[in-house]
């Protein structure tokens, strides 16, 4: 078994999800960010995309997510946005629910 650490990915509304995961790939300002166990400690603005979660027992999770910040501490990462869905289908589809977020509070 891969080492794990703890994730949260939270918005203003709810937990979108939160356990144990082997890695998590998520996209920031700076560009696509991936995350194992024992990570350096960062923050991170997130930009508006997909963010695929590898759990532990090897479920993979997809989320939508538009902005937000990206935390990291000893093995604690959480994902502060301002809106995230979990998304049926793969990371392309994770995308396009975001674009759709981030149209619908442009007010487009």
């Amino acid at each position: 078994m891969s080492a794990t650490f703890r994730l949260q990915i939270v918005s203003p509304e709810a937990v979108v999800w939160s356990g144990e995961a082997e890695m998590l790939v998520t996209r920031t300002s700076e560009g696509e960010i991936g995350i194992l166990a024992g990570h350096e400690p960062t923050m991170a603005a997130l930009a508006t995309g997909s963010t695929v979660v590898h759990a532990a027992g090897g479920e993979t999770v997809t989320v939508a997510i538009h902005g937000g910040f990206l935390q990291i501490a000893g093995d604690e990462v959480m994902l502060l946005t301002d809106r995230a869905v979990l998304a049926e289908g793969d990371a392309d589809e994770a995308r396009e629910l975001a674009r759709a977020m981030a149209s619908e509070e442009d007010g487009g």
